[in-house]
């Protein structure tokens, strides 16, 4: 399935189920983020998350922070090493941005489980009544593999 082919049938919710796990939503950002700014690569991501998910009968599937992460560190990768050209070369050269657990480096896995993690967009370690959430920094759990 080309790029297009692959964007057509997210926003029109006819891509199957199966076909869209982690590395799809992750395909998606990139390709958003190739056509747009960051912002508008972000709206566009979650308006078609939101309309796929509701489409299906997911209506709280989505995650506000684990989207806007994900696509803060495909935006990270892109500038530091390039897009690539095509999908497929971005992914070989980029394979912690495959892994679903990627943000465990980032985030304690109760807060990313929490209800306002969900809801909003919540910065790494951003607990602020306490301490960090987060021991390591970006560069660190990128260059470590994401696993």
């Amino acid at each position: 399935m080309t790029d297009e082919e692959f964007l057509r049938a997210l926003e029109d919710c006819t891509l199957g189920q199966s076909e869209f796990g982690h590395r799809a939503h992750v395909r998606a950002g990139y390709l958003y983020l190739k056509q747009y700014g960051f912002a508008k690569a972000l709206e566009r991501l979650r308006q078609s998350i939101c309309a796929y998910a509701t489409y299906h009968g997911k209506t709280n599937r989505y995650h506000e922070t684990i989207t806007v992460a994900y696509l803060a560190l495909i935006h990270q990768c892109m500038f530091e090493r390039g897009d690539g050209g095509d999908w497929m070369t971005f992914a070989q050269a980029n394979p912690p941005l495959l892994n679903s657990e990627l943000l465990g480096h980032y985030y304690d896995r109760d807060v990313l489980e929490s209800e306002a993690a969900r809801r909003v967009f919540l910065l790494p370690g951003s607990n602020l009544g306490g301490e960090s959430s987060t021991s390591e920094s970006g560069r660190i759990a990128m260059s470590r593999g994401g696993g």
